[in-house]
């Protein structure tokens, strides 16, 4: 069943409008989009909204907390609808693939500061950097080198 985006909204006391919708609906169904992604997708069934109703719509549904903003190293910021696990990822230094990773098992020393400098720490992001399985195939290897 798909999420119900106006309960969403409520829930966060927010207004229901058509660019909150169709950009929740984009980041739902679009993980890990990019900014340009989710205007595309929006204007697939807004043809009017503006580059800035849109920034201001990632903007409020983040501070909601009904989305989550990353922003790897060297990449534009993403848009996930998947919020409030402390979930990590895995980004291809290659093609810039991303995918979800679920929180360090074991020792997690990522979660746990040395020292927390009187922080009292609610989240730990972490990436992991390497190659998806596409772009550390042997046969892309050998036909990307000189």
């Amino acid at each position: 069943m798909p999420p119900d985006f106006r309960a969403m909204l409520r829930g966060a006391s927010l207004r229901v409008t058509g660019p909150r919708l169709a950009v929740l609906d984009a980041v739902h169904e679009h993980a890990h989009a990019d900014t340009d992604t989710v205007i595309q997708r929006v204007r697939a069934d807004l043809p009017t909204v503006s580059h800035q109703a849109v920034y201001d719509v990632l903007r409020a549904l983040t501070v909601a907390g009904l989305v989550r903003r990353i922003q790897p190293a060297g990449s534009v910021a993403r848009y996930e609808a998947r919020v409030g696990d402390n979930h990590h990822h895995v980004v291809c230094r290659d093609c810039g693939r991303i995918d979800d990773v679920d929180c360090a098992v074991g020792q997690p020393p990522c979660l746990t500061a040395s020292d927390d400098h009187g922080f009292t720490v609610e989240e730990a992001e972490v990436i992991y950097w390497g190659r998806c399985p596409d772009c550390a195939s042997p046969s892309r290897v050998s036909t990307d080198q000189p």
